[in-house]
């Protein structure tokens, strides 16, 4: 099978061993969770089109804590299931008396996706460079399906965005966004950013943010759709963005 949409309910596989992120299993088929497109590479997965970000093991996401038990703080990632991390997973040993003297309810922190199982229970880890509690700055939420535009091809909008408003930022694949700056440029990335989950489509957009940023006057975006071939996997995707998180965040290590 190749990437093709599919609808909710819609059978596409008679081995259920091949079921993964997406789909479920009854009377041993594998069928589709969402209105979304389809992939049988290694397992068949399906990625929505629209809705709850849907985690997938490697990727960078921002969670807050909504519960501390006794060896793991359980972290809200902006889906339909709450993500793992167990004290075995923190950067520093950690005994279960001072868990909340390290990560408290409601603290927002930078997190990897360890493992989802097939019940889609979703382990966490933040033993990678970089990731870490966050106590500055601030948390915007965006689409998880703007993600892709508000990184650019190869960074190339992000890494604009962090030049031309003089903030750190890291984009989480689950569409919270953390910023980092005064709270002007703060404040003007955010409208910068919210032009691009509108304006997504159109051409022109990454010369006309980066105007805008330096206050100055563009040309209007000319409202122009461009054909958006569907080329890319929810694999392909998280592959992808893990090799620029190190760039997100080694400019923010060197400062």
């Amino acid at each position: 099978m190749k990437r093709k949409i599919v609808y909710p309910g819609q059978m596409l596989s008679e081995n259920e061993k091949q079921s993964g992120i997406g789909t479920y299993v009854q009377d041993g088929k594998v069928y589709s969770l969402f209105y979304g497109v389809a992939n049988d590479k290694n397992r068949v997965t399906v990625v929505p089109f629209s809705g709850k970000y849907i985690p997938s093991p490697k990727d960078y996401v921002i969670g807050y804590v909504i519960e501390v038990t006794s060896s793991n703080w359980i972290f809200d990632i902006g889906s339909p299931y709450d993500g793992l991390l167990h004290v075995s997973e923190y950067p520093k040993r950690v005994d279960s008396s001072m868990m909340r003297k390290e990560i408290d309810i409601w603290d927002c922190a930078i997190l990897r996706i360890k493992d989802v199982n097939t019940s889609m229970k979703v382990e966490l880890s933040m033993k990678d460079r970089g990731l870490r509690r966050l106590d500055e700055g601030r948390i915007i939420d965006v689409s998880t399906t703007k993600v892709p535009r508000i990184i650019g091809h190869n960074g190339s909008m992000v890494s604009m965005l962090k030049k031309e408003s003089n903030c750190d930022i890291f984009i989480g694949q689950n569409g919270r966004i953390w910023l980092k700056g005064k709270d002007e440029d703060m404040n003007r990335l955010t409208q910068a950013i919210e032009i691009i989950e509108n304006k997504s489509h159109i051409s022109g957009l990454t010369n006309h943010i980066s105007a805008f940023l330096r206050y100055e006057e563009s040309d209007e975006i000319e409202e122009k759709e461009k054909p958006v071939p569907f080329t890319s996997s929810k694999k392909d995707y998280t592959e992808d963005a893990c090799r620029k998180v190190d760039v997100l965040l080694s400019d923010e290590d060197e400062n």
